[in-house]
């Protein structure tokens, strides 16, 4: 894929996104919820389908809205509620140590610096920049396996792993799109550009992409 045709593929792919289920993350940011919800909803995420997150993310808030609320319950009490989200109890465990640093370090507020959030126990690069991006709409460039896939897959990028990806991009996507990349390309991941045997036949972008590493399709 050309650079310059990174333009005619995320104005296609926003004009498809109306059709697709939004991720949760982004939900809560359209909701307006605030970051403490979006940074807990991204911790929950990993290695978890986005339906399941969903689920347990409602269950979860529901109970505690704040951190302060958080740390009234034990951790079983958290693992009961976010069951089956992937690693639940490490999850439970995290979270609860989350809500400690951010009543004891942060005025219970969450940190919108990338380097403060790196500093929280669970807290990677991938859910600092999707705090920074949707719960404070500041700048950041949140890179997971659906965007470092497709990435690479156009032919955009070429790296072997996420963090080369996300360092990437953030040399070549211009910084208009960065915020709404990631929004983009896990739906577009969720719905067409599959893993494995993505439906290449019902690609909007197909024309632009270069399939890199594309076995079988459909």
């Amino acid at each position: 894929m050309h650079d310059e045709n990174i333009t005619d593929v995320v104005q296609i792919l926003e004009k498809e996104l109306g059709g697709w289920e939004l991720p949760i993350v982004t939900s809560l940011a359209e909701e307006n919820r605030g970051p403490f919800p979006i940074l807990i909803s991204t911790v929950l995420s990993s290695r978890t389908k986005d339906e399941v997150t969903a689920q347990a993310a409602g269950r979860l808030l529901s109970l505690a809205a704040t951190p302060e609320d958080m740390v009234k319950f034990s951790e079983e009490e958290i693992s009961q509620a976010i069951y089956p989200v992937g690693f639940y109890r490490i999850k439970a465990r995290a979270i609860l140590e989350i809500c400690r640093e951010l009543i004891g370090r942060f005025d219970s507020k969450v940190p919108d610096s990338i380097d403060q959030l790196l500093t929280l126990r669970g807290v990677g690069r991938k859910t600092a920049n999707l705090v920074l991006t949707l719960g404070f709409n500041k700048e950041g460039l949140c890179v997971d396996t659906h965007v470092h896939r497709i990435s690479n897959r156009l032919g955009y990028v070429r790296t072997k792993t996420p963090k080369e990806t996300e360092y990437a991009l953030r040399a070549k996507l211009p910084n208009k799109y960065w915020a709404r990349y990631n929004t983009l390309m896990v739906a577009f991941g969720r719905h067409v550009c599959f893993p494995v045997s993505p439906f290449c036949s019902r690609c909007p972008v197909a024309v632009y992409c270069d399939r890199v590493n594309v076995g079988r399709n459909r």
